[in-house]
């Protein structure tokens, strides 16, 4: 191509044709993202994205407050773009309940995102996009066997079998801080945390409790810690499908941890299989067993559940009750030793209920509102779970009178709910009183508020569980001991974003023994 006289053209004609053939295919590719909007109605609200990448590298570091910033310019119901993918965001209590409670069928779906689908070769029961009548009695199944294993053993039983295991292990964890503070003076809880908690789920979910340097109990341990970091770091793949394409060492490291744990839990399960004797229930793989010989999931349905689904099963159970419950022990402890006065009242409370002459039961707890309230000020504070697992809808829907089609990815900002001015005035402060009514009993209405375990058709399923453990270990653990920091020791409280949001490694912190 030519020039006119004095005319310098930097570029040729082929590579001008090739900038304004992508400049075409980039444009065609972000309208074809949105969604078709049907004539006199709106979509969300949103901020402007880059093009293909949308909004996925202006969330930075902290995407639960970026997300929450947003929802003050443009309202509690907003858009962004991950990708090409079009992203509806959640973020008043008000429009959170609407979507999640009222019109929870239209929003109790999971995307298809790809790294869903290497869960559990893709059955698992948190993960999987079905949300039909198999999957929501393959719910049920799981919610009544962990009932069967974390209330008693029997009607007349004085404590649960929850009870039995957690006592256990945090008598053990008990004597090891101590241990650790009269040799070198300081530990770090982190590790201790994680395999007692690691013991309690195995008893419940595979019979089994393993020494605490057992190799195959570390092992499990790191892969729980290494499934925790892979999905922390989310993955772009998700959202820009051609990357599944490229070498992805983060994807690949996924999906090796997903076939390890598989392979872990698929030994088990056929050990349990050779050594299952009907009527003599075990543990919770036992119980699914029976389920499935007996090939129903309830009285209503006469549906089959093959072994590949029980491993999904054990395999969602295992992983709600470990890293939920290790990280909010792991951030109440900073809370404790942080607000020594807030120590100071639970161990009072203690001992005007419990004594010294006994240890406390999951019986006590309605006694000790004071220890429920620092529970639910620890989830509120924390936030430690910003957001739930992604939901999709599961039709078109209309939700705060914008149009949401079926099939959009939904992100629920719990974090934002748990430090809004507005429900909790002064959101930035640690209070366990504000969960206190006049007489001096948990307010359920306000406890109601705090999210930390979903709402909805895919709330949590090991959300009792976890609220009963946690009671569980801090109760017997402040029965036994209290815990501060040595002295000139500062503790980093800025949490690491994540799946669940952890805390830095803090080596200094002593136990002391209670008379």
């Amino acid at each position: 191509m030519s020039s006119p006289p004095g005319l310098s053209v930097p570029f040729s004609g082929t590579e001008l044709l090739l900038a304004a053939a992508t400049f075409c295919l980039v444009l065609w590719a972000v309208r074809a993202g949105r969604p078709r909007v049907p004539r006199g109605q709106q979509s969300p609200p949103g901020p402007w994205g880059w093009p293909l990448l949308g909004h996925a590298l202006s969330l930075g570091r902290a995407p639960h407050e970026t997300l929450a910033r947003l929802s003050q310019r443009y309202g509690p119901v907003l858009q962004v773009r991950l990708g090409l993918t079009p992203v509806l965001v959640l973020g008043g209590p008000h429009a959170i309940r609407q979507a999640l409670v009222r019109q929870a069928d239209a929003f109790k779906g999971r995307p298809a995102l790809h790294t869903f689908s290497l869960v559990a070769d893709g059955q698992s029961l948190t993960f999987s996009p079905d949300s039909g009548p198999v999957w929501a009695a393959r719910r049920r199944l799981a919610q009544s066997a962990l009932r069967g294993f974390s209330g008693a053993a029997d009607p007349g039983a004085a404590c649960s079998r929850l009870e039995t295991h957690v006592a256990r292990e945090a008598e053990a964890l008990a004597a090891r801080f101590l241990a650790l503070t009269e040799g070198p003076g300081r530990f770090d809880p982190h590790r201790s945390l994680l395999v007692s908690v690691t013991n309690v789920i195995c008893a419940i979910c595979f019979g089994r409790r393993y020494d605490h340097e057992d190799q195959e109990l570390l092992g499990l341990i790191d892969l729980g810690n290494e499934f925790g970091e892979s999905a922390a770091s989310g993955n772009l793949a998700d959202f820009l499908p051609i990357l599944r394409l490229l070498p992805n060492r983060a994807l690949s490291r996924f999906r090796e941890i997903n076939r390890r744990f598989h392979d872990f839990v698929q030994q088990i399960l056929r050990e349990h299989y050779r050594t299952f004797e009907k009527g003599h229930i075990r543990d919770v793989t036992d119980s699914l067993i029976e389920h499935c010989q007996d090939r129903k999931l309830d009285e209503n349905a006469n549906l089959q559940l093959p072994d590949e689904k029980i491993i999904s099963v054990v395999m969602d159970l295992f992983g709600a009750g470990f890293d939920t419950v290790t990280t909010a022990l792991s951030w109440s402890l900073l809370y404790l030793v942080t607000h020594p006065d807030v120590q100071e009242k639970i161990h009072r409370e203690l001992d005007a209920v419990v004594g010294r002459a006994r240890r406390p039961r999951l019986s006590d707890r309605p006694q000790l509102p004071y220890l429920e309230a620092f529970i639910l000020e620890t989830f509120r504070h924390s936030s430690f779970v910003p957001f739930t697992i992604p939901h999709s809808t599961t039709r078109d829907t209309t939700l705060n009178g914008f149009y949401i089609p079926k099939g959009t990815c939904v992100f629920v900002n719990q974090w934002q709910v748990n430090h809004d001015p507005e429900l909790w005035g002064d959101p930035g402060a640690f209070r366990p009183e504000r969960f206190l009514g006049s007489e001096g009993r948990v307010d359920r209405a306000l406890a109601e508020q705090v999210l930390l375990f979903g709402l909805g058709r895919r709330r949590c399923v090991g959300e009792g569980l976890a609220r009963a453990e946690l009671f569980l270990f801090l109760a017997l653990l402040l029965h036994r001991l209290g815990l501060r920091v040595a002295a000139g020791a500062r503790v980093d409280a800025r949490p690491l974003y994540g799946l669940t949001m952890k805390l830095a490694r803090c080596p200094y912190y002593q136990a002391w023994p209670r008379a």
